[in-house]
């Protein structure tokens, strides 16, 4: 299961501004990014956030506002985006995971979010069409950004979900399906490609659209306790 339900990454990007542990932490990690940007956000800027997003001018400048609070360099760490999954998963290892959300959502490359990277990003999984979800998570497979996904590929992603599921919870996990190895396999012949094929864009969001056990495989059923973590932070 990989890519942990497009609900539950809006919830922990929004858990930038609201989840209490680390708070302090992640703002001195944000604070060495430079001096406090302009509380004003660029009327151009805004203009583009309304079109491309669901958010509405107030919205987006009280999400700004608390944005450059949290974050008075205006970037978002990769080490701060870490932080906000490990608070999610106390008991595992989210690291790699997140370090290639962070990659999928750091559209210019330069290692950091910024504000429109971030806005796009929580409008995207909270609230972005089934074609925008499905081209950003082959965006999340493409480790190479090449435009085609490699079986290592599938397996590297896979890899890093498995690191966040607790050894009890893997072998509750169906037989075919209980190992990153295994998993990986199930999805790359879902496809019906050969061992050193490529899936690109297209067939990858065709194939998920087509079949939902593709759709079940290349996602993360959290367990209760994170679902309950998230429904703590929302209150």
């Amino acid at each position: 299961m990989t890519i942990i339900s497009f609900g539950s990454q809006a919830e922990k990007l929004g858990a930038l501004h609201t989840f209490s542990p680390q708070t302090e932490e992640r703002r001195k990690i944000c604070s060495r990014m430079g001096n406090t940007k302009s509380s004003a956000l660029s009327k151009e800027l805004l203009e583009e956030l309304k079109s491309n997003t669901k958010y509405s001018e107030a919205e987006l400048c009280t999400w700004y506002q608390s944005f450059l609070k949290e974050c008075p360099g205006g970037k978002i760490t990769k080490e701060q985006f870490e932080g906000i999954y490990a608070s999610f998963f106390p008991g595992a290892d989210p690291t790699a995971y997140a370090r290639h959300v962070f990659r999928s959502f750091d559209t210019n490359a330069d290692g950091t979010l910024d504000f429109k990277e971030y806005i796009v990003a929580l409008h995207l999984t909270s609230g972005g069409k089934t074609l925008q979800k499905l081209e950003w998570a082959f965006a999340l497979y493409d480790v190479d950004g090449n435009g085609t996904i490699s079986k290592n590929e599938i397996q590297e992603i896979v890899r890093s979900i498995f690191n966040m599921i607790p050894a009890d919870d893997q072998t509750k996990l169906p037989e075919d399906e209980n190992t990153p190895e295994k998993r990986a396999e199930k999805i790359w012949a879902f496809f019906g490609k050969k061992e050193n094929d490529k899936i690109t864009e297209g067939e990858f969001i065709q194939g998920v659209m087509d079949n939902k056990d593709i759709l079940r495989l290349i996602q993360y059923d959290e367990p209760q306790r994170i679902k309950d973590k998230l429904k703590e932070k929302k209150q």
